[in-house]
């Protein structure tokens, strides 16, 4: 028994709800910098604000991956979490910009984050549910394009609200009514586009799934149900735990006595001590033979990932590092290093923030184009050397801002978000349809919440040094974290040439 090829409306009828889900995304990544500015935030204060998104993230997508592997309702499997994402996210949509101070906002944040991401994190899992591995491409390329075009105009409409003569500037401490606007439109967009996936689009029963499993059973299910598999996996946990405590109690230890910024603080405890504490945790557990719960098996699975998931988690890492910097940056840079300001209740800082809102929307128009012509020279090259060019057009894209001295509409909104979007439709596509296949069916919503890891943790590093360095070495000049983070994004494409893209699982017959 083989899953149905389905029809190109059908794919983009179960694909349809990104367009809403990338809206909120665009509107959080373009905005919520300019917000936080308003409400009082220093520049170097930022990024700490910000980590309340991987955060989230890091905690939220494994679970629902989880736990919607597990789940069938009259609904469906995914699409209870598409749903319940999407009605409180639009909701935070329409609270985070009436934020009466910087410390609501923040909270806010973390809010609307969880709540895209419940919605979010189910949606690549559908795709490796509902589609046979020949059309799984199709599939993340046509989230792609939704998510190009979603965020597109996302990113346009404080500026399609200016034209319309909704005041682009408000007191201090206010936030204007274009940014306002923009979010309501982006609630209203997200809970509707959702919706239109629920209603229109099926899902496989249990009775269907469980065929599928029979007539395609993989070597890594059998290999993770190893007789000494949770034993020795125990020993393993109890051993790293203790070491990630120990380097997370000298790194803590150095922060406080060489009275180093705070932000490094998300970097020694939250994510190297909680670390370690988690894999402490599961390795009590294990000893214990304390295995049949959720946690146990989440910790497991983690160490247990396919191969070629550990080959992508350098490049994930090294990506997503640098498009975390120019989310958080982008502003900051923009309107200090090119129009020289950082008064956000004037003209020129109101003006380089909806240039940026421009930026931010052409790179995703870019990535909404791109997203159909890679499959195409991955065809003739390799998936991995297609990921290494849109890789290194991305830096170079993120470096060249830096060199802008006249911020006219080709050299700063066109010229450096060409490389950008290229390198953005080459993420949200390629590693995940190396992925794919790789993956359990039963597990697949688990590993996709779990590659989300590799997205996540080079945001809390993101947010834990960059404001470290800017400050320290940069003399306060955000333009320098885009440098860095161009960098960054040229070293992930070369590391992308080393992937074993032939890497799959056995199946057996």
């Amino acid at each position: 028994m083989e899953k149905r090829k389905l029809s190109f409306w059908q794919i983009w009828n179960m694909s349809f709800g990104f367009l809403g889900i990338q809206m909120g995304f665009a509107l959080q990544n373009s905005n919520v910098s300019r917000i936080f500015q308003t409400l009082g935030a220093n520049i170097d204060d930022i990024p700490i604000l910000w980590v309340a998104a991987p955060m989230t993230g890091l905690i939220i997508q494994p679970i629902i991956g989880y736990f919607s592997d597990r789940t069938w309702t009259k609904l469906g499997r995914r699409k209870p979490y598409f749903l319940a994402g999407a009605i409180l996210a639009s909701a935070a949509l329409f609270i985070m910009p009436n934020s009466p101070a910087l410390w609501f906002a923040a909270g806010m944040l973390w809010i609307m984050d969880a709540s895209i991401n419940v919605s979010m994190e189910p949606f690549r899992a559908f795709v490796g549910d509902n589609l046979p591995e020949k059309q799984r491409t199709m599939g993340f390329a046509m989230q792609s394009f939704f998510i190009g075009i979603g965020a597109y105009f996302a990113s346009k409409l404080p500026l399609i609200f200016t034209h319309l003569g909704v005041d682009n500037t408000a007191p201090l401490g206010i936030i204007p009514d274009s940014v306002k606007y923009s979010f309501y439109f982006g609630g209203i967009v997200f809970i509707i586009t959702v919706l239109w996936t629920v209603i229109t689009s099926k899902e496989y029963s249990p009775e269907e799934l469980a065929a599928f499993e029979k007539h395609k059973e993989t070597t890594f299910i059998k290999e993770e149900h190893s007789s000494d598999w949770f034993v020795s996996n125990g020993k393993s946990h109890l051993s790293k735990g203790i070491l990630f405590l120990i380097i997370s109690a000298l790194f803590s230890f150095v922060i406080y006595n060489f009275d180093l910024k705070k932000d490094l603080y998300v970097l020694s405890i939250g994510l190297i001590g909680l670390g370690g504490l988690a894999m402490l945790v599961s390795g009590l557990m294990q000893k214990a033979n304390n295995t049949e719960n959720g946690f146990v098996t989440i910790m497991n699975d983690f160490q247990f990932m396919p191969k070629i998931m550990k080959q992508l988690a350098w490049v994930q890492f090294f990506s997503w590092f640098a498009l975390f910097s120019m989310w958080i940056y982008t502003t900051l840079a923009v309107t200090q290093h090119i129009y020289g300001t950082t008064d956000t209740t004037s003209e020129a800082y109101n003006t380089g923030a909806n240039q940026v809102g421009e930026m931010f929307a052409n790179y995703n128009l870019i990535a909404a184009i791109a997203s159909f012509l890679l499959p195409l020279l991955a065809k003739y090259t390799s998936r991995k050397f297609t990921h290494f060019v849109a890789l290194v057009c991305g830096g170079l894209g993120l470096i060249s801002v830096y060199f802008i001295t006249e911020p006219t509409v080709f050299t700063m909104e066109w010229l450096p978000m060409i490389g950008v979007g290229i390198a953005w439709a080459s993420i949200l596509s390629i590693p995940y349809a190396m992925l794919s296949g790789s993956l359990p069916s039963n597990k697949m919503g688990y590993y996709m919440g779990v590659f989300n890891f590799f997205i996540v943790i080079p945001q809390l590093v993101a947010a834990s040094i960059l404001g470290f360095l800017v400050s320290k070495f940069f003399d306060n000049e955000p333009i320098y974290a885009l440098l860095i983070g161009g960098a960054s994004m040229i070293l992930a494409g070369i590391i992308a040439l080393t992937i074993n893209d032939e890497t799959k699982i056995t199946i057996n017959e």
